[in-house]
This record gives C-alpha cells, structure tokens and sequence, in this order.
C-alpha cells in the first residue's frame, strides 16, 4: 500500500478491520472474502508523529509496524541516480520501440551533483525528456534540463504525479514555442490531440 500515511481516518478503520479479521467485502459485493496476504505499506511521513497529531490511528500503526526499512532520498544514494537513469532510459527506448540512447560523462556528472528535490519521479521526468532532446545516440549535458525547470516554474521542486510532470513538460515547451501546438507535438513526439485534450480538460494553461 503505497503513500498509507495519506489515508483518511475513515479509511483506517476499514484497513484495520480487514488485517484484523483478515477478509473483506468486494465493492458491490455482499459477502465476506477471507484473504492471506503480506502486507507492504510505504509513506514518506513519520507514522509515530502522525499518530501524536491524530491524524493517523494508534492501533493501525502497531498492526503494520513491521520490520521498517528507511529509504534514504535520491541526493543520498551514490551512484543510484545513474543506475536509475539508465533503468529509465531502457524503459522509454522500450515503450516508443528506439534504440535507447547512452548517457554522455558530462550528462552523468551533471545527474550526481543535482539534489533532486523530486526525488525519484523527478529522474524518470528528467530522463524521458532528455530522451526526446537528444539525437538518439547520446544524451549530453544541455539535454538533462532540470535547471531550466527550477528557473522557470518551479515545477522540479515538488513530487509529483507522472501525469503532473507531463502535463508541466508540455507546458514549459508550449510556452517556448509560443503556443505552437503543433510544433510542441513534434518536439516532444506526441500527438496533438493529447495536448488538446489537456488544455480542454484544464490540465495545462496556455501562457502569453
């Protein structure tokens, strides 16, 4: 269970009651499913100070303390962020069916020396990006283009849904094609109709 933390007080008692009795009601359903699972849980927030504020239950925090396991942040883990970038890079060659291209020695100085606010959904924004910059063959230094983001919106300093960073990618070249949707498209190899779409539905803001 991702983000546990994040869970209304509500909600609690219905994980509690289902680790408890270990079984559950389908949505839509009448009876009780009996179910045996491990349960993973993850948040980025301190469960014991939650449960002082009231704001996460006493009884829930002891049925999933478990065995914890820290993660440290991204800025923290040595050479992982290029392990990642390189996982991230595989990932999008796969999905858009290209040759995924190497990372240059500059581009991976410039990767470790960065404190990525956003942490690990920044590095996969970051690197589908530079992806699409690049030539294909080598993603150099001016294709990682974090600083450009920091400057002009802010958007870098945040995590962020996936959806979130697309929308605010499209949005910064948008804006520095002058609106041109059409040519945003081809830089960025999507159609058009997809950020047609998100300007209707209010997901980006066109910017004069």
């Amino acid at each position: 269970m991702d983000e546990i933390g994040e869970l209304e007080l509500n909600l609690q008692s219905k994980i509690l009651r289902a680790i408890q009795e270990r079984e559950l009601t389908r949505v839509g359903g009448n009876t009780n499913v009996k179910f045996d699972v491990r349960l993973i849980t993850a948040t980025h927030k301190n469960l014991s100070d939650e449960v002082k504020k009231g704001n996460f239950r006493e009884d829930l925090y002891f049925r999933i303390l478990g065995l914890p396991i820290e993660l440290p942040p991204l800025r923290e883990r040595g050479q992982d962020p290029l392990i990642l970038a390189k996982h991230f890079i595989e990932e999008y060659a796969k999905d858009n069916k290209v040759k995924a291209p190497i990372l240059s020695t500059a581009a991976k100085d410039k990767l470790l020396k960065y404190q990525f606010p956003g942490n690990v959904r920044e590095l996969k924004a970051m690197m589908d990006l530079a992806c699409v910059m690049c030539d294909g063959k080598e993603i150099m230094e001016d294709d990682i283009n974090f600083q450009n983001f920091k400057d002009d919106n802010h958007f870098m300093n945040y995590e962020k849904t996936m959806k979130e960073y697309t929308a605010d990618i499209i949005a910064f070249f948008l804006k520095k094609y002058d609106n041109n949707v059409v040519l945003t498209a081809e830089k960025l190899d999507i159609g058009k109709s997809t950020i047609y779409n998100m300007i209707k539905s209010g997901e980006i803001t066109l910017k004069k």
